[in-house]
């Protein structure tokens, strides 16, 4: 324990998860205030880092480990954030306030900030389970991943979401051949729709990955010395491989909070606006945090990179007593060859989609309407500066005429007011 302004003896904030959001809780916590000690739990021994390289600047070999770790050991040092790396939470006590460690000992706390992200989902598919059949989600799956994916190797990406589609595009430049196997009719369509789904795939295409759609992986082929050697798809098709991406989703990593009886929302954390958990004193921030957003009205939980970032900031004010609440719509990128994207909002409940630039070229926005023509989501392709016209447009709430959205004449920012 160490005291604070007044002396007093104060319990830690422990945090448990050093990745992005781990960091920037403790960052955020200094930042505001927050004057006693603060411990931060990783389960990887790498210092916290970003996680969007790994299937993009850094299997791409654009980008070293040092371009997206977070902080240095001697930021850690000099902002007194004991960094506890290679090290396991394995209980939650609520009750009494404390958690325990995989090193034995019980730690106290005064405030326990939950990071955990989350882990890759692995389909039950036979032949999965053994050498040359990866995923992706941390550092030394990427590593072992930028080993395979060398001129002429041949891998077979299971699942045709974002993680999947951005290897695919950086195996593609490192000289690999690919193939995709996306059981939906499109890509990317869960989060894009079909329409947009369909461009990303006329992309990948165009940039030779065969691309399956509406088809399954029946089994991970093995030869006789059990090494990977092929797909077998439903469709019947036999194609040979030489490694194999799982990329069918992630599963958030609850099972700590489950055990500890806080309460669960859309397979996460149920978190109010200021990042509070149903437990006294214990807060949730990223992939894991399902927050009662004041926008939406309703519970949202985001898988991305902007969540860790920004979520920790809002938990610090709150837990150093100040006015918070996360507001912040959703939003995430992407990089895949020439196509890059930002995407901001929600496409739940859209009727239909509106284009205002050139789609044949990838330089467009793409707009997702209701039935009452308010612009649910948009989506920026190689356009740039203009995330806060659709955030204005979505938060109006006012309908918008297609024609005058699709127009590129016509102002963005007088469109929403």
């Amino acid at each position: 324990m160490s005291g604070d302004e007044d002396g007093r003896q104060v319990a830690p904030v422990v945090i448990v998860g050093a990745g992005l959001a781990g960091a920037k809780s403790a960052e955020a916590l200094r930042h505001e205030g927050w004057r006693a000690d603060i411990i931060l739990v990783g389960a990887e021994r790498h210092l916290p880092y970003e996680r969007p390289p790994l299937s993009k600047g850094f299997l791409g070999g654009e980008q070293s480990v040092e371009d997206f770790t977070v902080h240095d050991r001697a930021w850690y040092e000099e902002n007194r954030i004991d960094l506890r790396l290679g090290v396991t939470v394995t209980v939650i006590d609520p009750a009494g306030r404390e958690v325990r460690l995989s090193e034995g000992h019980p730690l106290a706390y005064s405030v326990l900030v939950l990071a955990t992200g989350s882990g890759s989902a692995r389909p039950s598919i036979p032949g999965a389970d053994g050498s040359g059949v990866l995923t992706l989600r941390d550092l030394d799956q990427a590593e072992t991943l930028c080993g395979v994916l060398r001129e002429g190797a041949r891998l077979g990406v299971v699942g045709g979401g974002w993680i999947g589609l951005e290897v695919a595009a950086s195996a593609r430049g490192r000289g690999a051949e690919v193939i995709v196997v996306e059981a939906a009719g499109q890509p990317l369509a869960a989060a894009l729709g079909p329409e947009l789904g369909a461009v990303f795939a006329d992309v990948h295409r165009a940039h030779g990955v065969d691309l399956r759609l509406g088809t399954a992986v029946e089994e991970i082929v093995r030869g006789a010395d059990g090494t990977v050697t092929g797909l077998r798809l439903s469709d019947g098709d036999d194609v040979p491989v030489d490694v194999v991406l799982l990329a069918v989703g992630a599963r958030p990593e609850t099972t700590l909070a489950e055990a500890a009886g806080l309460e669960m929302a859309d397979r996460g954390v149920a978190v109010d606006a200021q990042l509070r958990a149903s437990a006294p004193g214990v807060y949730a921030v990223g992939d894991i945090a399902a927050v009662l957003h004041p926008f939406y009205g309703e519970r949202v939980r985001t898988e991305h990179w902007a969540a860790a970032l920004n979520q920790p900031g809002t938990a610090a004010r709150a837990i150093n007593g100040l006015d918070a609440s996360y507001d912040r719509l959703p939003y995430f990128f992407t990089d895949q060859y020439d196509v890059r994207m930002e995407f901001t909002g929600r496409t739940d409940g859209y009727t239909d989609v509106v284009y205002r630039g050139d789609v044949g070229s990838r330089e467009f926005i793409a707009f997702w309407l209701d039935a009452e023509r308010r612009v649910l989501a948009g989506m920026n392709v190689n356009v740039w500066d203009v995330v806060e016209d659709i955030r204005s447009l979505i938060v109006s709430r006012q309908p918008v005429d297609p024609e005058a959205l699709a127009d590129p004449d016509t102002d963005l920012g007088g469109l929403a007011g």
